[in-house]
């Protein structure tokens, strides 16, 4: 199976300014995803999908491919990710590039083990997966079983459907959140159906000491202290 590793790093952060470019114990932050993408023994290629020149020459010098730019009206903050990796599939299918899937490594989630995107990419291929997302393991107290919503009366009600709650935290299914780490998809389903994640999916279970998600100052200044212990 033929792999584009895609990694988005768009201009005009407003939560962390500059956040793609930002250095974090002076590394860029998309040298973080750069450099275990170019340790994949799996991939077959890994470009940089921006709307930045900027950006885009960074990319470069950290290894990276850079063979477009990201057109302005699908650059914005409220821009869904499935229109850039449609965009670069299409945009490298021009250019005779074609491949069967596609793996999305985001850089506000810098931190992964070692050898981690290969062990998904054998994961999704071995499951003959549409998709598959790296996930962690949702705390009892907020599994989806124990928890409410509103109803349209104004009243809670659980968020499952269920009429009784589950007694015990023993009895709770598993339950489990995207940590936003890696995502994998088939070409087909994101071309055909316009979903980064559907069809058969797949999950990989990623170590929670290695979690950060990068959205505001607060949670820059925490990865800032975690980098350390790594």
């Amino acid at each position: 199976m033929k792999i584009l590793g895609i990694i988005p790093a768009r201009s005009g952060s407003k939560g962390i300014p500059g956040k793609n470019t930002k250095l974090l114990n002076g590394l860029p932050l998309i040298g973080y995803v750069a450099r275990d993408a170019k340790e994949s023994l799996l991939l077959d290629s890994v470009i940089v999908s921006t709307d930045s020149a900027e950006i885009g020459r960074i990319a470069e010098g950290l290894g990276l491919d850079f063979p477009f730019l990201r057109p302005d009206e699908i650059s914005g903050d409220k821009s869904p990710s499935i229109d850039f990796v449609k965009h670069a599939i299409l945009a490298l299918a021009e250019q005779g590039k074609h491949y069967d899937a596609i793996c999305l490594l985001q850089p506000t989630s810098p931190f992964k083990p070692k050898g981690f995107i290969d062990a998904c990419i054998r994961r999704f291929v071995d499951g003959d997966f549409d998709s598959l997302v790296s996930v962690l393991e949702v705390p009892h107290e907020f599994n989806p079983h124990w928890v409410f919503e509103e109803s349209a009366d104004g009243l809670l009600k659980i968020a499952t459907g269920e009429e009784q709650l589950i007694p015990r935290r023993q009895d709770l299914p598993k339950a489990y959140y995207r940590d936003g780490s890696v995502y994998l998809a088939k070409t087909d389903l994101i071309l055909k159906e316009s979903r980064l994640v559907g069809g058969k999916l797949g999950y990989v279970l990623s170590d929670e000491s290695f979690y950060c998600n990068l959205d505001t100052m607060k949670d820059w200044y925490l990865a800032e202290e975690k980098v350390k212990s790594l």
